[in-house]
């Protein structure tokens, strides 16, 4: 992560904040954007950064209040072949393999 990335990480958490952070891992075809691209998610929906936008993103953000409701992290793979936001009927086609993981404190109980 990024100076930048861990301080905004550090103060939300210090506001309260229950966080999911998606990174993608690994592409495959056309995507909006590289390996390497993070995304914070916060427990209201809000979102800091992006994985690419659509209909991709939105998936990763439902998958990452999944994520911190169990507390356990989670690969997502988004399908962008056919993403019917792109009006325009252009598509990344694509594949991106996402890791999201809640952030905590510290382990859950029997971890």
């Amino acid at each position: 992560m990024s100076a930048d990335e861990l301080l905004l990480l550090a103060q939300l958490r210090q506001a309260g904040h229950e966080i999911a952070i998606a990174t993608i891992i690994h592409t495959r075809g056309h995507t909006p954007r590289e390996v390497g691209a993070r995304m914070l998610v916060l427990r209201d929906g809000r979102c800091f950064g992006t994985i690419g936008g659509g209909c991709g993103e939105a998936e990763v953000r439902m998958r990452a209040l999944q994520v911190m409701d169990e507390k356990r992290p989670a690969l997502h793979v988004v399908d962008l072949l056919d993403d019917p936001a792109l009006e325009d009927g252009a598509v990344c086609g694509g594949k991106m393999e996402v890791w999201i993981e809640p952030v905590m404190d510290q382990l859950p109980a029997g971890a």
